[in-house]
């Protein structure tokens, strides 16, 4: 799809720059807002600094490619964004999180990131369309994708557990507890064990019947001697 404009929105200047630079502004924002209303690391300002900066190289490049194409004999108009492909990694890398328990967190984030650079790119070369009907769909997936995956995973029957328990008994009467309810494909894999603390930290995925009450299997576990924590993992 392609939106048919006036020559001047794809040539450089003081329009077709506005115009684009506004738009890179408006869907690195909406889409920077969907990330800070959920308290993730890089939010509105952050995604329309790398959004209109990605907008920025475009034009630069396409600039460089209509004045100075002559004199460098080969141009090619999009080298300088695949440089902003490129370090918008390093970038996205800082958002994501290695919790204290080896829970990976921020790659939604980084990906929201990399994706508004790339919308930012198709803005700064004028290809309006990209824009407009990418960021729609970025911005649809991060706002309303996450209550279809809550629905379909909440319909599932497979458990992944983190939990600190006192001493090794402790996981093996929790690992027998699961087993009890007919529970398959059980795989327990000891994480950290805390000397000082007499802690263990282990994960637990496991298979569960079908009709069995996660909420309640988790509450359980919580309540048993010597848990201290469980968490979906």
């Amino acid at each position: 799809m392609h939106i048919a404009l006036p020559d001047m929105f794809y040539e450089i200047n003081i329009l077709s720059v506005s115009v684009r630079l506004l738009l890179a502004l408006l869907i690195g924002g909406a889409i920077g807002l969907e990330r800070g209303a959920n308290k993730h690391p890089a939010g509105f300002r952050t995604h329309i600094l790398v959004c209109v900066g990605s907008a920025v190289v475009m034009l630069t490049n396409q600039f460089c490619f209509d004045h100075f194409y002559v004199l460098i004999n080969n141009g090619d108009v999009v080298r300088m964004g695949a440089q902003v492909i490129t370090g918008v990694g390093f970038l996205g890398a800082g958002t994501i999180i290695v919790a204290g328990r080896e829970k990976v967190k921020g790659l939604t984030t980084a990906a929201g990131l990399w994706a508004s650079a790339c919308i930012g790119l198709a803005c700064g070369i004028g290809f309006y369309s990209g824009a407009i009907v990418g960021g729609l769909i970025i911005f649809g997936s991060l706002t309303f994708l996450p209550r279809f995956e809550e629905f379909f995973y909440g319909r599932s029957r497979a458990i992944n557990y983190y939990v600190v328990v006192d001493s090794v008994e402790t996981m093996k009467h929790v690992k027998h507890y699961i087993h009890s309810l007919k529970a398959t494909n059980i795989e327990t894999t000891i994480i950290k064990a805390e000397d000082a603390g007499s802690r263990l930290s282990f994960n637990i995925v496991a298979y569960m019947p079908k009709g069995t009450d996660l909420d309640d299997l988790r509450h359980k576990i919580e309540s048993t001697d010597g848990v201290f924590m469980v968490e979906n993992y």
